[in-house]
């Protein structure tokens, strides 16, 4: 049985729940909602605050790395004092301080080909935080399997791209990208742009749990920090692709 909007919430939300379209009915979706957070780094860290500052009502953290110095400069609630401990742990400690009335599930665990569908099973939406492909893919196909939209980023230096996958309604993950791009194990990276990825990957997953606007379904944002340009270009299903076949 669902939550209700209890009389905090309807001052906390206040201000969004003016936006048009959103409502009551829309905090009470976000409320109930479960969120996925794959990566807790520099995508996955500003992504769980905005949510939980939004009010979605459970989010579950996935990672299993500890907070290093080097990760400082991108990965926003790691602090000094948290390097060592699991970023999930630390994420979840910041999280419910800034939001006490949502849920923070904390696990420290590998997103694995074998485990992810057990993982995700219980998201409305799972947002893809990670850095590295082989688990973007194997997230990619737990999310097509399970029929589970996943909003998809990944940054580079100061450039980034942007697109939101709905089994059944778009092209996968694997119809944008049928070969992997190779791994790199330390890419330059600086921290506004995971951050502002980070918001835009919000902005879809608020979209498609509250049911407004137009999420990036077909298409992938590009985004140049150098000259501070965006471009969209659209994205088609693959009709041979091995993981949603183009379905």
């Amino acid at each position: 049985m669902g939550k209700d909007l209890l009389e905090r919430d309807l001052q906390r939300y206040d201000r969004q729940m003016l936006i048009p379209n959103w409502g009551r009915g829309g905090q009470l979706r976000l409320k109930n909602a479960i969120v996925t957070v794959a990566g807790t780094g520099g995508l996955g860290c500003p992504v769980s605050v905005y949510l939980a500052a939004a009010g979605v009502g459970h989010l579950l953290l996935l990672d299993n790395d500890c907070f290093e110095l080097s990760n400082l400069n991108r990965q926003i609630l790691g602090w000094e004092k948290d390097i060592g401990r699991p970023k999930t742990a630390a994420a979840q400690e910041k999280l419910h301080a800034l939001n006490s009335d949502i849920e923070v599930e904390a696990r420290q665990v590998e997103i694995t080909a074998t485990n992810v569908c057990d993982l995700i099973k219980r998201s409305d939406v799972v947002v893809d935080a990670m850095d590295n492909w082989r688990t973007r893919f194997i997230l990619n196909q737990g999310c097509v399997d399970s029929g589970i939209p996943l909003v998809h980023a990944g940054i580079q230096g100061m450039n980034g791209q942007l697109t939101t996958i709905v089994p059944g309604r778009g092209p996968c993950l694997n119809c944008i990208l049928p070969r992997a791009p190779p791994e790199v194990k330390a890419f330059p990276v600086v921290g506004v742009t995971p951050g502002l990825f980070a918001m835009l990957q919000v902005m879809e997953t608020i979209k498609l749990i509250v049911g407004i606007g137009q999420p990036l379904v077909g298409k992938l944002l590009l985004f140049s920090g150098d000259d501070m340009s965006f471009s969209t270009v659209e994205v088609s299903r693959n009709p041979k692709c091995p993981v949603c076949m183009g379905a």
